[in-house]
């Protein structure tokens, strides 16, 4: 009888050689699958870098161009701003121009007037004619007589007590305010009404 294990050693070394072999080939398979993968990261990346560059080149000029933009933008603001404090005016004084023209001609119509009269109103219609043109500028006269002291726009120089008028109201002006808009430009010297 022939031993069956005899001459098996001979198929375990083929087998064996043949598991070897697919071992090896597989490692093989598997180094040129990773060897495929990282040529396509490497030919990814760049790609990828390249896009994040244009991307920051990109931000980076928009950036500049608005930094840019702001610093006109600021430079202009400020000569506007230098331009109104200098010449800021010049749209008053010449609307009181024609009112300095007016003065002169009275002048020199008073040299020639005897009659106090046609004096007074000269200097009333030189007043109004005044009064007219700072009013369109937008100055407006403080009311005050018979109205309640408001320290907003009044400025209490005197008191009187009075049984005569309510108590906190103005009985007298001692001195003209303005205001522009909401602007208070010289508030009203008042004397107030205090009870006994």
């Amino acid at each position: 009888m022939t031993n069956p294990f005899k001459g098996g050693n001979d198929k375990n070394k083929e087998l064996e050689e043949e598991l070897k072999n697919e071992t090896e080939s597989e490692e093989v398979n598997d180094e040129q699958a990773s060897e495929s993968e990282e040529q396509v990261e490497e030919t990814k990346e760049p790609s990828e870098l390249d896009k994040i560059k244009s991307d920051f080149e990109q931000l980076n000029n928009q950036y500049i161009r608005l930094a840019a933009d702001f610093e006109n933008y600021r430079k202009r603001q400020e000569q506007e701003r230098e331009s109104l404090i200098k010449y800021g005016a010049a749209d008053a004084l010449k609307k009181m121009l024609e009112v300095l023209d007016n003065f002169d001609r009275g002048e020199a119509a008073l040299e020639k007037v005897e009659d106090c009269q046609v004096v007074k109103d000269n200097f009333h219609m030189l007043h109004k004619q005044t009064m007219d043109v700072l009013s369109k500028l937008g100055l407006e006269v403080i009311e005050t007589e018979g109205k309640e002291f408001d320290p907003n726009f009044h400025e209490a120089v005197m008191q009187t007590p009075t049984s005569e008028h309510p108590e906190h109201t103005v009985i007298q002006e001692l001195q003209k305010g303005y205001k522009l808009g909401d602007k208070v430009l010289r508030p009203s010297l008042v004397n107030v009404a205090v009870a006994e």
